[in-house]
């Protein structure tokens, strides 16, 4: 069962550098096209379901780049809006071994960012099941939290589900600006991606007396946002920068389930795994999967992301399915 999904966000050109090197001493770098809806926009369409990515791009090279980019993937940009002065970017410190990934922004001024108004057609959102944003999007200025909150009410105007990655960006914005924004935001939403730090720091839910899992913090997100029937997230433990154990966790209706824990190691590309997880995520709700279904899928396919240079997930539902069945590390012959 496919669905019709619409994500909104900024996307920008990502220049990284190889291996051992440093951005301030690097005379190349890596370049790909990338940002969080817009990655999940591309897993969702290689899973096969009806996507439009929604962004402002210039009208340059680089904005036929984006265009280009996404289309090879299968993503329906009619509601890729041109018109502004530049594509933002941003800078990648790959890390290795203890030496962690840094990641140096350069948006400001960008034709996403610089929207001062909801610039999209009234008709977006017809027949769309799910509308996907990030915390990454009101960020960006005081104009994109007022709109941000004007294109979700339109959305559940429409009967679509609003799906909402929290993921806070401390480069970006400062926690009380979040946390207030997210007060206006939480009540529309039905599924959200968070854990245990998001639901202390932007909710104010105290830590128990005694160590409990994340269900604990589930149950009480529940009880203050009762619209939102489906959190997830992921717990990683960080044994390097290019090793790390990975586990899927959902809660759901109050039943809440765990993944198997994926060893990642070596790690060739972090950034993206968590839109890989959140498509996986995405593709079972639309497919109706069970949840220890859906979980196991979204954590094999953000586990998939990690093997793979540049910010989008590049696996089908088949070949996901086939990493499942067969373990890490056999050849498929």
């Amino acid at each position: 069962m496919m669905a019709k999904i619409v994500t909104l966000g900024e996307i920008m050109l990502r220049l990284s550098t190889t291996v051992g090197e440093r951005v301030a001493s690097s005379n190349q770098f890596c370049a790909h096209y990338g940002g969080g809806e817009a990655n999940v926009a591309i897993s969702l369409a290689n899973f096969g379901h009806a996507v439009s990515f929604a962004s402002k791009i210039p009208e340059n090279a680089l904005g036929e780049g984006v265009k280009q980019h996404l289309q090879r993937y299968g993503v329906d940009c009619r509601y890729l809006l041109r018109g502004g002065q530049r594509l933002g970017t941003y800078y990648v410190e790959t890390g290795i071994g203890e030496r962690a990934a840094q990641v140096i922004y350069d948006r400001k001024g960008s034709s996403f960012a610089e929207m001062t108004k909801n610039e999209w057609p009234t008709d977006m959102f017809e027949h769309v099941e799910i509308f996907h944003i990030s915390g990454i999007t009101p960020a960006l200025s005081k104009h994109w939290q007022h709109t941000l909150i004007e294109l979700v009410k339109s959305a559940k105007q429409a009967g679509v589900k609003i799906s909402l990655d929290i993921n806070f960006r401390g480069k970006l914005w400062t926690i009380d600006e979040a946390k207030e924004y997210l007060k206006q935001l939480l009540p529309y939403v039905d599924v959200c991606s968070a854990g245990k730090l998001d639901a202390q720091v932007f909710m104010d839910i105290p830590a128990p007396k005694e160590e409990t899992d994340d269900q604990y913090y589930y149950d009480q997100m529940n009880q203050l946002y009762p619209n939102i029937d489906l959190f997830y997230g992921t717990h990683r433990e960080v044994i390097s920068a290019s090793h790390h154990l990975l586990t899927g966790r959902l809660w759901h209706q109050g039943n809440y389930v765990l993944s198997p824990v994926h060893v990642i190691d070596p790690i060739v590309d972090r950034v993206g795994g968590g839109d890989a997880f959140a498509a996986g995520v995405l593709h079972g709700i639309a497919t109706q999967s069970s949840d220890q279904e859906l979980i196991d899928f979204a954590t094999a396919a953000s586990a998939l992301k990690h093997t793979i240079y540049g910010d989008c997930n590049l696996f089908s539902v088949s070949e996901i399915n086939e990493f499942m069945k067969n373990g890490s590390g056999k050849i498929i012959r």
